[in-house]
Protein backbone atom coordinates (compact mmCIF):
# COMPACT_ATOMS: atom_id res chain seq x y z
CA UNK A 1 0.00 0.00 0.00
CA UNK A 2 1.41 3.53 -1.09
CA UNK A 3 1.48 6.46 1.04
CA UNK A 4 -1.17 8.17 -0.26
CA UNK A 5 -3.56 5.24 0.97
CA UNK A 6 -1.97 4.73 3.88
CA UNK A 7 -3.05 8.93 4.07
CA UNK A 8 -6.56 8.25 3.27
CA UNK A 9 -7.06 5.21 5.84
CA UNK A 10 -5.74 7.57 8.51
CA UNK A 11 -8.02 10.13 7.52
CA UNK A 12 -11.36 7.87 7.66
CA UNK A 13 -9.62 6.51 11.25
CA UNK A 14 -9.18 9.93 12.69
CA UNK A 15 -12.63 11.18 12.13
CA UNK A 16 -13.55 7.69 13.93
CA UNK A 17 -14.73 8.70 17.80
CA UNK A 18 -13.96 4.95 18.62
CA UNK A 19 -9.98 5.57 17.19
CA UNK A 20 -9.63 7.99 19.81
CA UNK A 21 -11.61 6.10 22.95
CA UNK A 22 -9.37 3.27 22.10
CA UNK A 23 -6.03 5.57 21.96
CA UNK A 24 -6.76 7.05 25.16
CA UNK A 25 -7.82 3.66 26.82
CA UNK A 26 -4.51 2.52 25.35
CA UNK A 27 -2.04 5.74 26.30
CA UNK A 28 -3.15 5.16 29.87
CA UNK A 29 -2.70 1.41 29.81
CA UNK A 30 0.76 2.07 28.35
CA UNK A 31 1.11 4.18 31.19
CA UNK A 32 0.34 1.90 33.74
CA UNK A 33 2.53 -0.33 32.22
CA UNK A 34 5.67 2.02 32.76
CA UNK A 35 4.75 2.77 36.06
CA UNK A 36 4.75 -0.36 37.11
CA UNK A 37 7.95 -1.27 35.68
CA UNK A 38 9.50 1.95 37.74
CA UNK A 39 8.04 0.60 41.11
CA UNK A 40 5.25 3.23 40.73
CA UNK A 41 7.70 5.80 41.35
CA UNK A 42 6.09 9.28 42.02
CA UNK A 43 7.69 10.91 39.04
CA UNK A 44 6.51 7.86 36.92
CA UNK A 45 2.80 9.14 36.77
CA UNK A 46 0.55 6.81 34.49
CA UNK A 47 -1.72 10.12 34.02
CA UNK A 48 0.96 12.36 33.67
CA UNK A 49 2.88 9.64 30.76
CA UNK A 50 -0.54 8.92 29.36
CA UNK A 51 -1.19 12.53 28.61
CA UNK A 52 2.28 13.51 26.95
CA UNK A 53 2.05 10.42 24.92
CA UNK A 54 -1.90 11.53 23.67
CA UNK A 55 -0.01 15.49 22.90
CA UNK A 56 2.62 13.64 21.13
CA UNK A 57 0.18 11.95 18.76
CA UNK A 58 -2.12 14.87 18.33
CA UNK A 59 0.82 16.79 17.47
CA UNK A 60 2.58 14.61 15.29
CA UNK A 61 -0.77 13.70 13.62
CA UNK A 62 -2.43 16.65 13.32
CA UNK A 63 -5.62 16.09 14.83
CA UNK A 64 -7.51 18.54 16.36
CA UNK A 65 -8.85 19.15 20.07
CA UNK A 66 -12.35 18.63 19.07
CA UNK A 67 -11.99 15.84 16.95
CA UNK A 68 -10.25 13.77 19.70
CA UNK A 69 -12.65 14.38 22.06
CA UNK A 70 -15.27 13.31 19.61
CA UNK A 71 -14.04 10.02 20.90
CA UNK A 72 -12.89 10.81 24.39
CA UNK A 73 -16.09 12.75 25.84
CA UNK A 74 -16.92 8.69 26.34
CA UNK A 75 -14.50 8.60 29.08
CA UNK A 76 -15.25 12.21 30.24
CA UNK A 77 -18.88 10.87 30.80
CA UNK A 78 -17.78 8.54 33.00
CA UNK A 79 -16.30 10.93 35.39
CA UNK A 80 -19.43 11.87 36.25
CA UNK A 81 -21.08 8.51 37.55
CA UNK A 82 -17.08 8.00 38.89
CA UNK A 83 -17.74 10.94 40.98
CA UNK A 84 -21.05 10.05 42.37
CA UNK A 85 -19.74 6.30 43.05
CA UNK A 86 -17.02 8.17 45.50
CA UNK A 87 -19.85 7.66 48.25
CA UNK A 88 -19.59 3.95 48.41
CA UNK A 89 -15.95 4.34 50.62
CA UNK A 90 -18.08 7.04 52.68
CA UNK A 91 -20.64 4.35 53.09
CA UNK A 92 -18.42 1.69 53.79
CA UNK A 93 -16.19 3.56 56.25
CA UNK A 94 -18.78 5.54 58.11
CA UNK A 95 -17.64 4.66 62.01
CA UNK A 96 -14.34 5.24 60.94
CA UNK A 97 -15.44 8.43 59.53
CA UNK A 98 -17.44 9.07 63.10
CA UNK A 99 -14.48 8.74 65.65
CA UNK A 100 -12.71 11.05 63.00
CA UNK A 101 -15.38 13.53 62.11
CA UNK A 102 -13.86 16.73 64.46
CA UNK A 103 -10.53 17.03 62.55
CA UNK A 104 -12.25 15.59 59.35
CA UNK A 105 -13.88 18.55 58.97
CA UNK A 106 -11.51 20.78 60.50
CA UNK A 107 -8.90 19.65 57.96
CA UNK A 108 -11.47 19.75 54.89
CA UNK A 109 -12.63 23.41 55.58
CA UNK A 110 -8.81 24.12 56.00
CA UNK A 111 -7.87 22.73 53.07
CA UNK A 112 -10.62 23.86 50.85
CA UNK A 113 -10.71 27.32 51.82
CA UNK A 114 -6.94 27.38 51.01
CA UNK A 115 -6.89 25.95 47.71
CA UNK A 116 -9.10 28.36 46.47
CA UNK A 117 -8.04 31.64 48.20
CA UNK A 118 -4.11 30.52 47.57
CA UNK A 119 -4.62 29.72 43.87
CA UNK A 120 -6.86 32.69 42.92
CA UNK A 121 -4.50 35.58 45.09
CA UNK A 122 -1.04 33.91 43.41
CA UNK A 123 -3.37 34.64 40.24
CA UNK A 124 -4.36 38.53 41.13
CA UNK A 125 -0.89 39.38 42.65
CA UNK A 126 0.52 38.44 39.18
CA UNK A 127 -1.76 40.58 37.29
CA UNK A 128 -4.26 37.88 35.60
CA UNK A 129 -7.43 38.75 34.40
CA UNK A 130 -11.16 37.63 36.21
CA UNK A 131 -11.41 34.96 33.98
CA UNK A 132 -8.57 33.01 34.79
CA UNK A 133 -8.80 33.60 38.26
CA UNK A 134 -12.34 32.32 38.11
CA UNK A 135 -10.90 28.77 36.23
CA UNK A 136 -8.00 28.85 38.98
CA UNK A 137 -10.58 29.00 42.14
CA UNK A 138 -12.34 24.94 41.12
CA UNK A 139 -8.84 23.14 40.30
CA UNK A 140 -8.63 20.82 43.09
CA UNK A 141 -11.99 19.40 42.71
CA UNK A 142 -12.60 16.87 40.37
CA UNK A 143 -13.38 17.91 36.82
CA UNK A 144 -17.00 17.57 36.32
CA UNK A 145 -17.35 20.06 39.32
CA UNK A 146 -14.74 22.12 38.04
CA UNK A 147 -16.15 22.98 35.22
CA UNK A 148 -19.97 23.53 36.00
CA UNK A 149 -18.50 25.98 39.17
CA UNK A 150 -16.36 27.52 36.66
CA UNK A 151 -18.67 28.35 34.42
CA UNK A 152 -21.21 29.67 36.85
CA UNK A 153 -18.82 32.40 37.99
CA UNK A 154 -17.89 33.70 34.20
CA UNK A 155 -14.47 31.15 33.91
CA UNK A 156 -13.07 28.89 31.00
CA UNK A 157 -14.38 25.43 31.42
CA UNK A 158 -11.78 24.37 29.57
CA UNK A 159 -9.05 26.04 30.95
CA UNK A 160 -10.57 24.81 34.50
CA UNK A 161 -10.22 20.82 33.27
CA UNK A 162 -6.93 21.43 32.32
CA UNK A 163 -5.65 23.32 35.70
CA UNK A 164 -7.85 19.99 37.63
CA UNK A 165 -5.44 17.68 35.42
CA UNK A 166 -2.49 19.51 36.04
CA UNK A 167 -3.02 20.22 40.22
CA UNK A 168 -3.86 16.18 40.33
CA UNK A 169 -0.98 15.22 38.65
CA UNK A 170 1.26 17.89 40.73
CA UNK A 171 -0.31 16.55 43.93
CA UNK A 172 0.26 12.66 43.10
CA UNK A 173 3.78 13.36 42.58
CA UNK A 174 4.90 15.25 45.62
CA UNK A 175 2.49 13.43 48.22
CA UNK A 176 4.69 10.85 49.34
CA UNK A 177 8.28 12.60 49.45
CA UNK A 178 6.23 15.65 51.09
CA UNK A 179 4.47 13.32 53.33
CA UNK A 180 7.45 11.62 54.41
CA UNK A 181 9.81 14.56 54.60
CA UNK A 182 7.20 16.33 57.13
CA UNK A 183 6.97 12.62 59.02
CA UNK A 184 3.59 12.25 58.47
CA UNK A 185 3.12 8.30 58.48
CA UNK A 186 -1.02 8.13 59.43
CA UNK A 187 -1.93 6.56 56.20
CA UNK A 188 -5.71 7.54 56.86
CA UNK A 189 -3.94 11.58 57.13
CA UNK A 190 -1.98 11.25 54.05
CA UNK A 191 -4.82 10.04 51.81
CA UNK A 192 -7.30 12.85 53.33
CA UNK A 193 -4.63 15.22 52.28
CA UNK A 194 -4.50 14.61 49.14
CA UNK A 195 -8.21 13.86 48.46
CA UNK A 196 -8.59 17.51 49.43
CA UNK A 197 -5.51 18.80 47.24
CA UNK A 198 -5.62 16.35 44.70
CA UNK A 199 -8.90 15.14 43.90
CA UNK A 200 -9.20 11.68 41.73
CA UNK A 201 -5.69 11.59 40.67
CA UNK A 202 -4.33 11.99 43.88
CA UNK A 203 -6.80 9.73 45.07
CA UNK A 204 -5.78 6.57 43.11
CA UNK A 205 -1.99 7.68 43.44
CA UNK A 206 -3.04 7.17 47.28
CA UNK A 207 -4.59 3.70 46.55
CA UNK A 208 -1.39 2.59 44.89
CA UNK A 209 0.66 3.28 48.12
CA UNK A 210 -1.96 2.39 50.90
CA UNK A 211 -5.54 1.09 50.74
CA UNK A 212 -6.57 3.12 53.97
CA UNK A 213 -4.57 5.69 52.38
CA UNK A 214 -7.13 5.55 49.29
CA UNK A 215 -10.31 5.08 51.05
CA UNK A 216 -9.98 8.42 52.94
CA UNK A 217 -7.91 10.19 49.61
CA UNK A 218 -11.55 9.09 47.98
CA UNK A 219 -13.78 10.61 51.05
CA UNK A 220 -11.66 13.91 50.85
CA UNK A 221 -12.80 14.06 47.55
CA UNK A 222 -15.91 13.59 47.74
CA UNK A 223 -16.66 15.81 50.58
CA UNK A 224 -14.52 18.48 49.17
CA UNK A 225 -16.22 18.52 45.80
CA UNK A 226 -19.53 19.16 47.96
CA UNK A 227 -17.87 21.81 49.75
CA UNK A 228 -16.69 23.62 47.04
CA UNK A 229 -19.48 23.97 45.41
CA UNK A 230 -21.59 25.08 48.67
CA UNK A 231 -18.63 27.74 48.75
CA UNK A 232 -19.35 28.95 45.26
CA UNK A 233 -23.01 29.22 46.29
CA UNK A 234 -22.44 31.41 49.40
CA UNK A 235 -19.73 33.49 48.02
CA UNK A 236 -21.86 35.53 45.88
CA UNK A 237 -24.22 36.13 49.09
CA UNK A 238 -21.57 37.21 51.20
CA UNK A 239 -19.91 39.70 48.86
Amino acid sequence: MNEQGLYHIWVYLSETPLLWLTVTLAAFAAGDAISARFGRHPLANPVMIAAALLILLLTATGTSYGTYFAGAQFVHFLLGPATVALGLPLWRNRAAVVRNLLPMCAALVAGSITAIASAVLVAWALGAPGEIMASLAAKSVTAPIAMALTESIGGIPALAAVLVVLTGILGSVIVTPLMNTLRITDFAARGFAVGVASHGIGTARAFQVSEEAGTFAGIAMGLNGALTALIFLLLPLVL
